[in-house]
Parts: structure tokens; sequence; C-alpha cells
């Protein structure tokens, strides 16, 4: 039987006089009393299990108990669970003020039968008073919800979630429905309650399942479910699940943002720079004025790294233009793309929101197509605690960490995005996700070699802790066929990198302190046969760099994206070149130093930090001062280190090795640090301060992350040889970087 019939039964016969006349007639009005539906009844989302939440209100009535036992009674007696109160306007208006349940409830209260001038009055009051103190009611509601998600976890990553009270679940739903209530952001889009009507009738078909009012979904109830909802089987029922359970949380999040904004009152005025065309305004990332993404395919990914970078969400209106404007990327890849997608994924844990805002758009299978493989895929492990993209960015994010122990940062990052692509297809993932892997790397512009050292490391991901878990480390033989299938310390080394993020983004069950010193033993052990195979070498002068050398005296040449300066060979003449490019706005992507004879050549890849790049000529002249001793290049850019506001990202902190056996004639410095303005120039400064001089070296910046090697001599051309000036060189270094 229909409940609004059947209640509107029980109703007319309860308030009817008790004068032998029967029941109300079926249109006459009652006065002073009505019959409210909160909760989901109210919503009209009844399931086959859930309870009936009732209020009775009343004008004083002085009946009022004997219709109130008459409407209970027979609802007690039919075996329906019943949450029920008999108020006056008053008195509901009261217990909204204090209990967040019940004002929750009483905002979205329907009238069933009675007086509606109760039902009116009772509105009008809540509702008034939930936006009057919106301020207080809404931090008491989001501190209820976030207690609440603490407790039931995640639904889209759960593997037997709770799909009313998991962060992502209805619950999530009905609370922006109540902050739009409040006026304070709009109600939840069609996306949004498309999810919440999936989610509804999962609810439903796992009610029937269970023949209970259960709101978690259990594993061996699931593919029941599916059955009841026609869906294939339980892997595609959790995968609709955790597509509706991020759209949910994405929302939710979106939502308190909004109620942030405008209880913490206006946001500064202005716009920042952060990356070519990309500006924070507002507390957000947005696109700068008149800049469209129509020409520009890389802009998705520079304004997704600008937000990262920056810590800041990417505004909602920029990620919607950005999705609906921005052309294909080529393929293969252009370099600025591949960088921008490195940078950010190099920005750790402000990664995974920005990423998620680029999935929910649907950029991210647009960039990376067979991403939609594994896009909400559930991982069916209790061992997991994410779906398998999730995993994936979260490995990536968590790699970040580690950029500083591995040789190629940019390919850690990568690899530890794709390495367990090959879930999206049957058969060994670690297999499949070879093929996967090299498709991909190939498509986003890598060089073939790169290429092959992504599928080694994808197709190996698994090497290191299933050896070391599973193996005896004693056995030569072990570490012979861990060896062989490495190949070489650089792919040793982001095997072990990676290793370390995939267990942590796993879950605590995947990594503790046992797995990870039996893997450092065998990393160890493997490091030291590849060593007596491939023996470190100092990097070679280029032959371009070597014909400059020869021209001697003291030259500066500007073109493009190339700074190449040639000058009689002085300490100092790196750093102070790189402090050049620092003022004027230059981000040195890659350089190289050397020297023949008494002539130094330094060549430098740089590009602006945004906008258009310096005048060639101004830029050349000012190089000329340095060179000449004439430009007090350090005051400038102290000028401009003030200038600049402060990242709000927490990034790892730097790292000083001093490389043993990388050379005979030089003390080899190896540098990690996040990339920021005048970071060469810091460090150069640094080396000069500890009396040694660069005879040559590498700069290269991979994403965010810089990647310095120098190769040093101290004043009478020697390396440095005792431990103590070793020890305090290094700490040198890394207090300038602090």
């Amino acid at each position: 039987m229909d409940l609004d019939r059947w209640l509107t039964d029980l109703f007319r016969t309860a308030a009817a006089p008790r004068d032998g006349s029967g029941g109300l007639p079926p249109h006459a009005t009652v006065s002073g009393v009505a019959l409210l539906a909160v909760g989901s009844l109210g919503r009209g989302e009844m399931a086959p299990g859930s309870d009936l939440d009732l209020v009775l209100l009343h004008n004083g009535r002085e009946d009022i108990a004997k219709i109130a036992d008459r409407v209970w009674y027979p609802v007690w007696d039919s075996g329906v669970g019943l949450d029920h109160s008999v108020r006056t306007v008053d008195e509901a208006a009261k217990v909204a003020r204090e209990d967040l349940k019940a004002v929750l409830g009483l905002i979205q209260a329907r009238h069933v039968i009675g007086d509606p001038e109760l039902t009116r009055a009772v509105r009008e009051v809540v509702l008034a008073e939930w936006r009057a103190d919106s301020r207080r009611r809404l931090a008491e509601l989001r501190e209820s919800t976030d207690r609440r998600a603490e407790a039931s976890g995640e639904l889209a990553f759960l593997l037997e979630p709770d799909v009313k009270d998991s962060r992502g679940g209805l619950r999530d739903v009905q609370a922006m429905q109540a902050v739009a209530a409040a006026w304070v952001a709009s109600a939840p889009g069609p996306r949004v309650r498309e999810a919440y009507e999936l989610l509804l009738d999962i609810r439903h078909g796992l009610h029937l399942v269970t023949a209970r009012g259960t709101d978690r979904l259990v594993l061996q109830e699931q593919e029941a479910v599916a059955g009841t909802l026609g869906l294939l089987d339980a892997d595609s029922l959790m995968r609709r699940l955790a597509e509706a359970g991020r759209t949910v949380a994405h929302a939710f999040d979106a939502t308190w943002r909004t109620v942030d904004r405008l209880v913490s009152g206006p946001a500064p005025r202005g716009r920042r720079p952060l990356a070519d065309g990309v500006v924070e305004h507002g507390g957000e990332v947005v696109l700068a004025r008149g800049i469209t993404p129509r020409n520009d395919p890389v802009l998705v990914l520079r304004a997704a790294a600008a937000a990262a970078e920056a810590g800041l969400p990417l505004a909602p209106a920029t990620v919607t233009t950005l999705a609906a404007q921005s052309p294909p990327l080529p393929v293969p890849w252009p370099d600025e793309a591949r960088s921008a997608l490195v940078a950010l994924l190099g920005a750790g844990r402000a990664a995974v929101p920005v990423w998620e805002e680029l999935d929910q758009a649907g950029v991210i299978v647009r960039l990376i197509p067979d991403w939609e493989r594994v896009r909400h895929r559930p991982q069916r492990n209790p061992v997991h605690r994410f779906t398998v993209d999730r995993h994936l960015i979260e490995a990536a994010a968590g790699a970040a960490a580690f950029t500083r122990e591995v040789s190629r940062p940019d390919l850690l990052l990568i690899s530890a995005l794709l390495h367990d692509i090959g879930k999206g297809w049957p058969g060994d993932h670690s297999t499949t996700g070879e093929v996967v892997a090299r498709d991909i790397g190939t498509r986003i512009g890598l060089p073939q070699t790169d290429v092959d050292i992504l599928a080694t490391v994808v197709r190996h991901h698994l090497l290191l802790p299933e050896t070391a878990t599973r193996r005896d480390l004693d056995d030569p033989v072990t570490i012979a066929r861990v060896a062989e299938a490495v190949g070489t310390r650089e792919v040793l080394e982001l095997l072990a990198a990676l290793a370390v993020a995939d267990g942590h983004a796993t879950g605590p069950a995947a990594w503790n302190s046992w797995k990870a010193s039996l893997v450092s033993d065998l990393v160890r052990r493997v490091r030291s046969v590849l060593s007596g195979t491939r023996p470190a070498t100092a990097p070679a002068l280029s032959a371009e760099q070597t014909a400059l050398a020869r021209h001697g005296g003291g030259a500066v040449r500007v073109h493009r994206g190339a700074v190449t300066v040639v000058a009689p060979d002085r300490p100092g003449l790196l750093w102070r070149a790189a402090g050049v490019l620092a003022a004027h706005r230059m981000v040195v992507r890659s350089a190289s130093a050397a020297s023949a004879g008494g002539t130094a050549v330094i060549e430098f890849s740089v590009v602006p930090e945004y906008g258009s790049p310096p005048d060639p000529a101004t830029l050349e002249a000012d190089l000329r001062l340095v060179l000449a001793g004439r430009l007090d290049i350090e005051q400038r850019l102290a000028r401009r280190a003030r200038s600049m506001r402060p990242s709000r990202v927490p990034v790892a902190p730097p790292r000083v090795t001093l490389v043993d056996d990388a050379s005979a004639t030089a003390t080899v410095i190896e540098v990690r640090a996040h990339d920021k303005p005048g970071l060469l120039w810091k460090i150069g400064r640094a080396i000069g301060e500890c009396g040694l001089d660069v005879r040559a070296a590498r700069v290269e910046t991979l994403g965010a992350e810089a990647v310095d090697v120098f190769y040093v001599v101290d004043r009478a051309g020697r390396p440095i040889s005792e431990d103590q000036q070793r020890i305090e060189v290094r700490e040198h270094v890394l207090a300038a970087l602090r």
C-alpha cells in the first residue's frame, strides 16, 4: 500500500471526533494538527528496510496525546520501524536550534496531511533561523560530516562501503542540499543527482537482497545486488559505485570551498601570475585575461601543474573551459606538455586533488586514452585501499618524495603513474602493463631509450618486493637474476623508489619496516653486482662546446631559448651568469659548463617563468656587465626575492651528496632540490664561498625537480680529500638552499 495513503487514513481515523461517526470525510480539513514526513520518507526516497520518520505538529490541542497514540500504535503493530515526535511549532523550532539531525530533517520536511498552516509555519521559522545562523550551523554540519567520514571511510575506495554514511555517500548529498537551503552554495548539479539516484538504487537493491535495513554493501551481497540492478557482475557494480562516490565527494569538496570563501570574507584582490596564461585569483587558479585554450593544447597541463605547485584548486569555471575548449595534444606530445605533466606529478600530495578535478571533467582520458581501462576499477583486495586509477595517482604523488634518490625523477614519476596500468587488461598486469607503458611513453614524446626504461620499470615494478620476501638473498643465483632483469643501476634505483611509493599507496598492510629492510638489503647487493660492470664516468664535452671553447676571448649569445657564455675561465662565472638569468625571470631547464684551456663555455637552455621572454639585447648587456664585474646581481635578486610570495605547498628538503668514485680528478657534488628562481645562483655562490672552483657542471630541471651535478676542485686544482672539508662543503651548500 502507498505509505502516504496509509498514513493519511490513520491520521483521519485518529483525528476524527469520538462520537461514533467514524473517520473524517475525505475532503474535511483538520485544524491545529498536522502530520509531517521527514528523513527518507520526507524526501520520497524510502527503501524497503527504511524506518518511518514522522513529526506530529499541533497548536496546543489537549487531545494531541490521544491522536498520537492512534497514529503510532498501528505503525508499530505493522512491524515498520518508526522514529516519531510530537511538537508545537515553537518546540520544533527550539529542538532544531539545538539538534543538527532535527534541523536537517525539518529543512526537507514534507506535509502529509492535516493543517497546512502548521507545516508552513514550522518550515518558515526553521529555514529562517538556519539561514540567519548559517555561519555557526554550517560549521557544525562540517564537523559532523568530517566525523562521519572518518568513522565510515570513503565510499569509492572501500571493499565493503556504507552507501549512506561513507564519504561520497547519500548523506553527503543531503548535506549539500542543506548548504543550498542556507543560500550559501548552489544545489547539487545534474551529475551529482544522477550519482545520487544510483546510490539510492543500490541501497534499495541491498535492502531487497538482505531483507533488512542495512546500508553496508558487504562482499557476499555484491553479486546479488548487481543482479537486482541488471548489472553484469559485482565488479561492474563496484566500478559504478566508485564513480558515483567520487562524483559526490568531488562536488562535496567544491561546496565546502564555496562555504569557506564566504565565511572567511572576500579574498585579496589582484591576480598573481603562476605560469604562462595562468594566474591566481581569489584563492583559485584561473586563466589570465584574454587567454583561451583553443589554440594552446598544452594550457590544460600547464594550468594543472601551476595549481598543484601553488597548492590551490583550479576554479570550476576554468576546468569547464579547459575541458570544453582544449584541442587534442599532438602525438607525440611536445616537450612542454611532458614537462608540465612531470611538474604536476612532482607536486606530491597537492597533485591528487588537481588530478581529480581533471578526471571529473573527462580531461585525463582525453590526454591518456588508456586511462579509461583503469578508471574507477575496483581492486577487490583488502590490501588495496584505492581503486586502480586512484592508486596510480597516489603512488605518483608518493614518488615525488623520492625524486632526490634517483637520477631520473621524471621517469620515476611517470612510471609510478603507469606501473599498474596493465590492470585494465586481461592477464598478468606487469606483462600487459609493459606493452601499454610503451605505447603511452611514445605518445607523450619520450625518446626511445627512455621508453625502454619506462617499460622495463613497469614490467618489473614488483620484482624487488617479491624477490626480497620470497627468495633467499644469500643465494648468489637470486642476486644474479635480479641484476640481469634490472640491467642498470639507473633502473635499479627507479625500481627501489617505486617499490616504496607503491607500497605506501597500496595500504598499511602492503609496506612495513620488515619489508623495507629486506628490499633495501636486496638493492644493496644488486647495486654491488651492477657497479662491477658499469663504472660511473664524468660527462664529456660535446663537439659544439669544444668548438666554442677554441674561440677563447669573451662572448655572449642569446638566441630564443639558448644562452651561451664563452669567457676566460675564472671562479664564479657559472653562478653569476645564472643570477642574471634569474633576475630576468628566466628558468634554467638545463645547463652545461666546461673548460678548455683557459676558456670556460657555459650553455643554458631557458624558458620564461611566465609571459614573454625578456629583450635579448638587454639580457646580453647584463651578462656582459656581470662578466666585467660591473653588475651587482646579488642586490637585484634580493629585491626580487622580497617581492615573491612563498609557496604554500610543502616540498621534500633539498639533498646534497658528495659522490664517491665518480671522478678521479674532481669532487662530484650532486644537488637535488625543488626548482625555484635563483636556485643555480645560490648553489654556485655557496660552492665559491667554500673556496672551490666548478670545473664542469651538468644542470637539469625535470618538471619541478632540479638535478644539478658539479665537478669541483680546490684552488690548487685538486679534489677535496679531507673528510671534514667534505662535510663542511655539504653543510654550507645545504644551508644556502634552506
